[in-house]
């Protein structure tokens, strides 16, 4: 047991970094939030942000329903979007391949720990370097690009990888609403499905009254009292139709490349922590080597694969410096919130409006670490 006097210790020593983070951490929040809630920047020439005397007025959630849903800032809603797809092929595509890697590297091959170096050097990159490599690798005359005409029958590629304007899996912006619903609904309807399975019907309960009032939200139609109204001008879709931007494969090409020796290294520790005697038993069992790995192996890995796709996530919605090297500040195909940040805040002084931006960019890191951090606080009680 400890004592008072051990308590109190302890807490002094605490203290220095309570008070850093205090006011370094969540002090700055506190004043994003405020700052985003003004108009500063808003008017540079009626009222300079950076003079001295610079009016700052509270204008409430005005700058977030701008950029929302003004024609102006479309810009920031194809950079949510561009995210959105950047996280979804940059995880798996990393989930994947490490995956992949370590399966291999776990056959006991010749030569497994020059393999293993040189499948985990990438990661020991910067992104800005690793954006830099993969910049002139992707030069529409040079690069990947001639790598055909190696071969005397077979023609140079013509993909633009940083510059094509080519979209797939387009939809209108108004439509999102509906698909957080159906995604939500999609959740819901696992998470209750696993927990009828596993007998617990104390979180069923929780989990079914959700289902009911998030579609009884969807169905009553009162999204407007939810969500901030998504709907924007006709003339959005021709300026910045929004899916999945092929310029964005050559960003993800990259961002695979150097993160995957980051999960392959996760994957091959966890697969090493398997007891051997499961194995063999396994294999006593009747099982064949793929069976071993599918009904032994990979199960044990679920917690490993939970953790990656948590680092990798907010990882992908913080991404900066990879974009801002393989296609600069301006590429308005692979603009990302934190280059909008940027642009706004250091070059055209928009304090409010990107202080609005990197709240977004907080609310979207928070919606995915903080559910997982609050799990394994429970686990760990």
């Amino acid at each position: 047991m400890y004592s008072q006097r051990d308590r109190a210790v302890a807490f002094l020593m605490l203290m220095p970094s309570i008070a850093l983070i205090g006011i370094f951490v969540y002090g700055f929040i506190l004043q994003t939030v405020n700052t985003s809630l003004l108009d500063w920047g808003t008017n540079p020439i009626a009222n300079p942000p950076l003079s001295a005397n610079v009016v700052k007025s509270y204008v409430g959630g005005a700058n977030y329903s701008a950029i929302m849903t003004d024609l102006l800032e479309f810009s920031f809603r194809n950079s949510l979007v561009n995210t959105f797809f950047f996280t979804l092929f940059f995880v798996g595509g990393c989930v994947l391949v490490g995956l992949f890697l370590a399966l291999l590297l776990d056959q006991k091959i010749v030569g497994e720990a020059f393999f293993r170096t040189v499948f985990l050097f990438p990661m020991s990159l910067s992104f800005v370097v690793t954006g830099t490599i993969w910049r002139w690798m992707l030069q529409p005359g040079g690069g990947i690009n001639i790598l055909p005409t190696f071969i005397p029958t077979l023609e140079p590629i013509m993909f633009k990888w940083m510059s094509s304007r080519q979209t797939w899996l387009g939809f209108e912006w108004a439509q999102v609403p509906t698909f957080l619903t159906y995604v939500g609904l999609a959740i819901l309807a696992f998470l209750a499905v696993n927990y009828a399975l596993s007998g617990k019907r104390s979180p069923l309960i929780y989990v079914i009254v959700a289902a009911v009032v998030l579609l009884t939200v969807w169905l009553a139609g009162w999204w407007d009292y939810v969500w901030l109204p998504l709907d924007t001008p006709e003339a959005e879709p021709s300026i910045a139709p929004k899916g999945f931007n092929a310029a964005l494969i050559g960003v993800i090409i990259a961002a695979v490349w150097q993160m995957s020796g980051y999960t392959m290294a996760m994957f091959l520790a966890g697969i090493r922590g398997v007891p051997e005697e499961m194995r063999e038993a396994a294999r006593v069992d009747g099982c064949s080597t793929f069976g071993v790995y599918r009904h032994v192996v990979l199960p044990q890995l679920n917690p490993i694969i939970l953790s990656a796709m948590i680092v990798l996530g907010h990882i992908s919605l913080k991404i900066f410096d990879l974009v801002f090297a393989m296609a600069g500040p301006d590429n308005a195909q692979t603009i990302v919130p934190g280059i909008l940040v940027y642009t706004e805040g250091f070059r055209e002084n928009a304090f409010s409006k990107a202080s609005s931006i990197a709240m977004i960019m907080l609310s979207l890191v928070a919606v995915i670490i903080v559910p997982y951090l609050w799990t394994q606080l429970r686990d760990e009680k």
